[in-house]
Formats: C-alpha cells, sequence, structure tokens
C-alpha cells in the first residue's frame, strides 16, 4: 500500500497528460514547405482540439487519406460551407466580393471552386489552401476537406519560434 502511495502521484501526472494530449492539446511537427513563409519546415506547434468553430484563415491540421494511407496536412482555411471561392489576379473573392488575406502568402493562380464540381463548398466541408500556394499539395487539387477530416486548429508555435499563432 505504501508503494501504490508513493506512485500515485506520477501515475496522475501520466493519465492528466494522456488526457491533455487526447482530448484538448497535442503538438505537431510541420513536414513540408506548403506553409511557408507562415510556418517553417520542422517548426514545432501546439494543437488546439477542443474547438471546433472554425474561421476563416484559422491554420488547422487535416486527416487526409489517399490510398489507404492516412496523411497529416496542415493548411489555412479559406472557404467556409456554403460559400463560393475564387481567385482572380492573385485577390481572393468570397461570393464574388472581393478579401483581404491579413498574411503573406505566396502569388495564388486563377482559380474557381467551380472546377470541383460544385458551385458552393458543401455544409460541413471547407476549402483550405498552404500558404506557398505555388507548393502546396491543397483542396485546389484535393476537393473540400469535411469538418470530421479537421483534427484541431494551430494555436501556438513552440520551436524555433515561441508564440500565438
Amino acid at each position: 500500500m505504501k508503494i501504490l502511495k508513493s506512485w500515485a502521484p506520477y501515475l496522475a501526472i501520466i493519465l492528466l497528460v494522456v488526457l491533455l494530449r487526447t482530448f484538448i492539446i497535442t503538438p505537431v511537427r510541420v513536414d513540408g514547405k506548403s506553409m511557408n513563409p507562415t510556418l517553417e519546415n520542422g517548426q514545432i506547434l501546439l494543437l488546439e482540439k477542443i474547438n471546433s468553430n472554425y474561421k476563416r484563415f484559422d491554420i488547422v491540421v487535416i486527416n487526409y487519406e489517399e490510398n489507404g494511407q492516412t496523411e497529416k496536412l496542415i493548411k489555412r482555411i479559406i472557404g467556409l460551407p456554403g460559400e463560393h471561392i475564387s481567385y482572380r489576379n492573385n485577390t481572393l473573392y468570397v461570393n464574388n466580393k472581393k478579401v483581404e488575406e491579413p498574411f503573406f502568402h505566396f502569388e495564388t493562380p486563377d482559380f474557381d471552386i467551380a472546377t470541383l464540381g460544385s458551385y458552393n463548398i458543401p455544409e460541413d466541408s471547407y476549402f483550405v489552401v498552404g500558404d506557398n500556394r505555388i507548393n502546396s499539395n491543397d483542396s485546389r487539387y484535393l476537393g473540400f476537406m469535411k469538418k470530421d477530416q479537421i483534427i484541431g486548429k494551430i494555436v501556438f508555435s513552440v520551436f524555433p519560434n515561441f508564440g500565438f499563432i
């Protein structure tokens, strides 16, 4: 009994860490250059899992499955359910209204989501792209991402930069 009492605090800490990582927040590592210059290859971030109220320009982590393999993608939400998204002359249009993107991104080639087979983003789906638009495998090629594919939202950078995103 004495051994159990001495190990109880350690077991409680381990249980707390497992619960936090499973349900609330977990570290993720950027793999690739599709989010340059906002995020760097190898950067360590914290992913919030409990808030699923995603907004335009949130950076999210997505489970994407292709050929039986699941890959984690880090992308920025550009389009919300029910919206029509297009890019003309490197400018974002949402429902044919110009929208300023408040972050730096590389040039975006002209694009209209109608080429994906739908005039508007389906319910419970999002249109996501990387900030490095020339070097990003995103919704322009993969299609819309369903809400249940989104693991969570990036909220903090741990390494090499430290601070909120």
